[in-house]
């Protein structure tokens, strides 16, 4: 990560402590009132770019190969915006059946339709799907996870080309939240000996997400 980069969530995370000292859940901004923003997602959002930074460097946990894990520093993210952080509505799938995702190698995945999401960003409706992996289920810990992949605007610019991905629990009821700031690039995208599912046509978003990962640098 760039100088500039730890100056600025470093910044951020002191104004965050700030935030949860005076007890406020908005700020000011341009002389335009935000009351969007909570101290918990934010610090939320911090502690899991965090935690992907130490993933990254850790040899036994990284996708990076070593010549670029030798000298890493830190992924380049957007900054943590909470109006990326939506509530959608989920809607289970029904009578639906597993197929093979295509991924960026030979090797297939076998993946289920497990509902669809709905939401609003930026003024716009949106509806995503969500998959659940068939073999990664039979796993205890990972047996609620759901599969968020999805393109934008910003591939193939400011993010990776081949879109990106953010995981997903099952919901207990209709709603789920949906966090734009934790998406997160295929792992192919640092080192080409993974196979990695390649973002449905379907999962499309005609926006820019200035949230989550950027496309890494080597």
């Amino acid at each position: 990560m760039s100088i500039g980069n730890t100056i600025k969530y470093g910044m951020l995370f002191f104004f965050l402590v700030l935030l949860s000292c005076n007890g406020q859940k908005k700020y000011h901004s341009n002389e335009k009132e935000i009351t969007n923003v909570s101290s918990d997602k934010l610090r939320s959002i911090l502690e899991h770019q965090q935690e992907m930074n130490e993933e990254f460097r850790n040899p036994e946990t990284s996708p990076l190969p070593d010549r670029f894990r030798k000298n890493f520093e830190g992924l380049d993210f957007f900054a943590p915006d909470t109006t990326y952080v939506v509530r959608a509505k989920f809607v289970q799938a029904l009578n639906t059946t597993p197929f093979l995702m295509p991924t960026t190698t030979n090797v297939t995945s076998e993946y289920m339709l497990f509902g669809t999401v709905h939401f609003k960003l930026q003024g716009n409706t949106y509806t995503l799907e969500v998959y659940q992996n068939q073999e990664l289920m039979l796993q205890e810990k990972y047996k609620d996870y759901l599969f968020l992949p999805f393109l934008d605007n910003t591939n193939g610019k400011e993010t990776y080309g081949g879109g990106r991905y953010i995981d997903l629990a099952i919901p207990e009821g209709d709603f789920i939240e949906i966090d734009f700031n934790k998406a997160y690039n295929p792992y192919c995208a640092y080192n080409k000996k993974f196979s990695c599912p390649i973002v449905p046509a379907v999962n499309t978003l005609n926006m820019e997400v200035n949230a989550g990962v950027k496309a890494f640098k080597k």
